[in-house]
């Protein structure tokens, strides 16, 4: 409830806002929407996405990651967010990663994905590595 309050404050300010590239595994249980980079003067930029369950189990967490690229698409930071809980089957989440973890100029581009999912009542954990599918949608085009 107060990230959600913390958002809408965000995006009642005067904020910018530009899309995040989201790259995806082909298996993965999580499906990322919307993801849309929201900044606002003195204050770390904020990706807000959405987040679907588009398979009939439900998921009791999943992680995303963020990468964040320069211009020239070399990969500067990469930030894991912590454990969203709980998402029902097709069924669909907002939430926020706060790219705190380095400074971000206004021409990098910043990717996400989810890169782990946890079914409910499961110990197995579905993984996916995102760092090449992310490095090849920030490459710059020729």
């Amino acid at each position: 409830m107060v990230r959600f309050a913390i958002v809408t404050l965000l995006l009642s300010l005067a904020a910018a806002e530009k899309p995040a590239l989201v790259v995806a595994a082909p298996d993965a249980p999580v499906r990322l929407d919307r993801a849309t980079i929201v900044t606002v003067a003195d204050a770390p930029p904020v990706v807000l996405y959405a987040a679907t369950n588009p398979g009939d189990a439900p998921l009791e967490q999943f992680t995303v990651i963020a990468f964040v690229f320069d211009a020239a698409g070399a990969l500067k930071s990469r930030q894991t967010a912590p454990g969203r809980r709980t998402l029902d089957p097709h069924s669909t989440k907002y939430s926020t990663v706060v790219l705190d973890g380095s400074t971000i100029a206004p021409d990098d581009v910043i990717v996400i994905g989810v890169n782990a999912a946890q079914r409910a009542e499961s110990g197995t954990w579905w993984r996916a590595d995102l760092q090449a599918a992310a490095a090849a949608a920030a490459r710059p085009k020729k």
